[in-house]
């Protein structure tokens, strides 16, 4: 690679500036190529080959070889992204103040999804970014590496990506908000609503709004069940990247328990098949 012209810029900031960019950039691009090696290494190890096959294969040692199953980023890190993860969490207005106006709040059980969400790419060699969806709840979609962890009461932008799904999808009744699975017309109540201590939450890919790609969706019906749907997302990664990849769009609905004292998640499960956007289960 030619940084020759890094070197030439005469400014000293800039060219610091300059070199510390592309050093990152670079830095991304090996780290995600690793990633790329490493699975690809692991498909051609499922089919058969040893671990000398492939060494002879890219030209270095059997031990070396074996090396690359283990380190770098692990496949599934793709799931989140190819470089730091932005996470886009909803606000809301607060009511209304005993001394002056209200203001915008950010749900602690989003914030606790927004810390699992970040502590979960951070162990796959991700960084993250915390951002808020402000009231009205305008958002950019229009980027590689986001996540969105907002009720769609909260970004009439994401109430509209989010009717296009055909297999899963919020409603609302005179009893409340609930989730439901179009394809087997099931409806998921929150458990909250009748005294459980347990929510749904809905996990998936939207698309964006210029047509170039997907992003990460979580919402609960309540607001625990976010960070309830990240904690099966932190223990079924493999499972969920080996179903939909790095880029295919699904949605499938999540349970979760918490213990009511804290709204600590306790367990999390799936509720329903993860659904491509054929509706073809994956």
């Amino acid at each position: 690679m030619d940084f020759e012209w890094i070197e030439e810029i005469t400014d000293a900031e800039q060219r610091t500036k300059t070199a510390h960019e592309e050093l990152t950039r670079v830095q991304e691009a090996a780290d995600d190529l690793s990633r790329v090696r490493r699975e690809g290494a692991e498909e051609l190890r499922r089919r058969g080959m040893k671990p000398a096959d492939i060494g002879r294969l890219l030209g270095m040692s059997r031990q070396r070889a074996s090396k690359i199953l283990k380190d770098g980023p692990p496949p599934e890190r793709a799931f989140l992204g190819r470089g730091p993860l932005i996470i886009a969490v909803g606000e809301k207005k607060e009511a209304d103040k005993e001394h002056g106006p209200p203001g915008p709040a950010v749900a602690a059980e989003d914030l606790a999804a927004y810390d699992m969400l970040s502590r979960l790419a951070r162990d796959m060699g991700l960084d993250s970014s915390f951002e808020t969806v402000r009231p009205p709840g305008l958002i950019d979609t229009n980027r590689d590496n986001l996540a969105v962890i907002c009720g769609p009461r909260l970004s009439p932008i994401v109430g509209q990506l989010l009717e296009s799904d055909r297999n899963i999808g919020f409603e609302r009744d005179e009893h409340g908000w609930y989730l439901q699975d179009k394809q087997q017309g099931a409806m998921f109540r929150s458990p909250m609503d009748s005294g459980t201590d347990a929510d749904f939450a809905y996990l998936g890919r939207l698309p964006r709004l210029d047509g170039q790609g997907m992003f990460l969706y979580i919402a609960g019906i309540h607001a625990v069940g976010a960070p309830g749907a990240v904690h099966w997302l932190s223990n079924h990664l493999g499972e969920i990247y080996e179903q939909v990849g790095r880029t295919r769009r699904f949605s499938t609905i999540i349970r979760c328990g918490f213990e009511p004292q804290s709204m600590q998640i306790v367990d999390s499960e799936r509720a329903t098949p993860v659904y491509l956007e054929s509706g073809r289960a994956a």
